[in-house]
């Protein structure tokens, strides 16, 4: 059998692994085989190491231990550490969003090179939301209030984040009820780790309250500020065309590939990179100039600004080193391997860490100033060059493939992209829900993991929804495989939607599947439900719309932390992987039952992509008739209808006129 085709679905993906193989490089695929087979326990959430007396395991069959060495239940122990991960996912987000913070402070006390504020309508919008003066301030003072204001999200001890404001007034109330609307960030997730200390919090239930408290700090607290303090610093994304894969990257170019989160740094590697300076020292490399690449959401990051292509999304970042073309990869946090500085050894890449919170063994670390952003990029560039110049010709082989995309979309351009420039509205995407054109909203989002074949259940279930009239929204690593699989297209509504989605894609020009950013911008997709209820005629909660939300590729604890802000806010939302609880029954049953009486939403665990896709279909239908709005105008498309082009033919076989 062929380890390429059964690894990954992207013919690129699928050339370099063969090549990996070919040459003897090991990639995270093989470790992953060597580990096999894994912790069972582990995978069932059943082990525990929070004090010294264990580890203990649970054994799921009942003829071993039931209780811990403490006296520990296994509901208890896949609670406690259930939370310890979503505490990790909060952390990663919402760290992201304070340096952001840091940043837009530095650019208005003028501390930064290179930083300024490039959209100070928006800098004015959440000064006044905040209840900051600023009458008789100018733009840099409202932005060091602004960011100041902002840093004491964090360390908030009493109170309530101020974004929670946003929510509907009927999920405000349920959050303070239960007791679990978040008060500071920082406050949260330190709470919340220290009820999983060993003899603290025993009761599963409360357990589970403090993981959505900590998502919610996370969803409505970190990620919102970093989305909305890089819209102020950095402007908000605009449509741009640009492509994504592995063809993206130029053999006669210097190749840059930014890895990681922080758009601080990555903003200015592309200022930097049309420096004259940069320019000249690639000419006396014999080189055209740098081609700039991302990889994961530092690559969604760029592309929603300024149209830089995408090499890949997580599982790319290996790969990407073997086509012998990269001569720079630059990384700060989050998903980056350990393993990449071996396979760099191997070829003429350098690898540079830049975040003091991020150091890999074998790898130089440059750490990225952001006083001095402008000057630190431009040291990496020509760290860059350097490596251009040992490049081996020889062993370059970068893959064709590369697809065309349309990325850039958000909650402020949405507006007008349906209700025109004059009118700006969510009333025609309600209209057409109403109507029963589009059967509802999914937000496909989340990561690559090698136990599933890369890329192939992001695209099956996208493909499921939008045939059934689902328009899917998307971020982070699925964002990039539907960008790489022609999906992110206005003309591949023609080839995959249904006959109402196609109709409301071709009059608007908007693809099927919309990118809304990278992973901190699930905030986005949560403010953009809160339009669609507050546009009216889908309810007075988030729990009443239409939608659903789905990770089928998920593999970080950031995807923990997004799954209980979602099903916090009243969002039903379908993982691929189980989450290890499954050997606690009660455990499993409050996640994908009992959250559901609290908050309306709750969890769905399903692999297979298809009927993922259906269950949130289902569920939509459901919410549907609870509205009592129209039945769907159209039946689905068929199914050997789906990739091709919408003729006559098919159209009538869609269920269309």
């Amino acid at each position: 059998m062929d380890k390429s085709k059964v690894r990954s679905c992207d013919c690129a993906a699928q050339e370099m692994l063969s090549r990996a193989e070919a040459d003897g490089v090991e990639l995270s695929y093989d470790r992953y085989d060597a580990m096999q087979p894994q912790c069972g326990f582990g995978q069932l959430g059943l082990c525990c190491r929070n004090c010294a007396m264990g580890p203990c395991r649970i054994d799921p069959f009942g003829e071993g231990p039931q209780v811990g060495i403490c006296g520990a239940t296994a509901e208890v122990i896949a609670a406690r550490n259930l939370l310890r991960s979503t505490c990790v996912g909060s952390a990663a987000h919402s760290d992201h969003g304070r340096d952001i913070v840091h940043a837009l402070l530095a650019a208005s006390r003028g501390q930064s090179e290179g930083y300024s504020i490039k959209n100070p309508e928006k800098l004015l919008a959440v000064a006044k939301e905040w209840g900051i003066a600023t009458e008789g301030q100018d733009i840099k003072q409202i932005g060091e209030k602004l960011g100041l204001t902002a840093l004491d999200e964090f360390g908030r001890q009493e109170g309530n984040l101020r974004f929670t404001s946003r929510a509907p007034a009927k999920l405000q109330a349920k959050w303070d009820a239960l007791k679990v609307r978040p008060r500071g960030v920082d406050r949260e997730v330190v709470t919340a780790l220290h009820t999983t200390h060993m003899g603290c919090d025993n009761d599963a239930g409360s357990l589970i309250r403090s993981c959505v408290r900590a998502g919610l700090a996370d969803g409505w607290g970190g990620s919102m500020i970093a989305t909305e303090l890089s819209d102020i610093l950095f402007g908000g994304p605009a449509w741009v065309r640009s492509q994504a894969n592995l063809g993206v990257l130029k053999a006669d170019y210097v190749n840059v590939l930014v890895h990681g989160h922080e758009p601080t740094l990555s903003e200015s590697i592309v200022a930097a990179s049309q420096d004259p300076e940069i320019k000249a020292l690639c000419e006396k490399v014999g080189a055209k100039g740098v081609q700039l690449a991302g990889i994961c959401c530092t690559a969604n990051e760029i592309l929603m600004r300024h149209g830089i292509p995408i090499a890949g999304n997580y599982l790319h970042q290996e790969l990407a080193l073997l086509t012998g073309a990269v001569d720079l990869m630059v990384v700060d946090v989050q998903c980056v391997f350990p393993g990449l500085a071996k396979i760099a050894a191997g070829y003429h890449t350098k690898i540079l860490s830049t975040s003091p919170k991020a150091k890999f063994a074998g790898v130089e670390h440059l750490e990225f100033n952001e006083k001095k952003a402008l000057t630190s990029a431009k040291e990496l560039l020509k760290a860059a060059i350097a490596a251009y110049a040992n490049r081996k010709p020889s062993a370059v082989h970068i893959p064709e493939q590369k697809e065309d995309l349309v990325a850039g979309f958000t909650v402020e351009n949405t507006f007008k992209m349906l209700g025109g420039r004059y009118r700006p509205s969510f009333r025609p995407l309600n209209n057409a829900i109403i109507d029963g054109r589009l059967r509802g909203v999914a937000a496909v989002i989340g990561c690559n993991t090698v136990r599933i074949q890369q890329d192939s259940a992001h695209l099956a279930m996208v493909k499921e929804l939008v045939r059934h009239d689902v328009l899917v929204v998307q971020t982070g690593c699925s964002a990039i495989a539907c960008g790489k699989a022609g999906l992110l297209l206005p003309e591949a509504a023609s080839l995959y939607a249904g006959q109402g989605l196609n109709e409301i894609c071709e009059a608007v020009g908007i693809p099927p599947v919309l990118h809304m950013g990278s992973c901190v911008d699930n905030s986005r997709i949560l403010m953009a439900c809160v339009e669609i209820c507050r546009e009216g005629g889908l309810g007075e909660d988030l729990s009443d719309l239409p939608v659903a939300g789905a990770a089928p590729e998920w593999m970080s604890e950031k995807a923990i932390a997004i799954g209980f802000y979602v099903v916090g806010s009243g969002i039903y939302t379908v993982i691929a992987d189980p989450l290890p609880v499954l050997g606690s029954a009660e455990v499993t049953r409050i996640l994908t039952q009992d959250l559901e009486k609290d908050f309306g939403g709750k969890f769905a665990f399903e692999v297979d992509p298809i009927k993922a896709a259906q269950l949130m279909i289902a569920h939509m239908d459901a919410k549907r008739a609870a509205l009592g709005i129209a039945k769907m105008i159209y039946e689905p498309r068929a199914v050997e209808t789906v990739g091709k082009p919408l003729t006559l033919a098919n159209s009538a076989a869609a269920g269309g006129a």
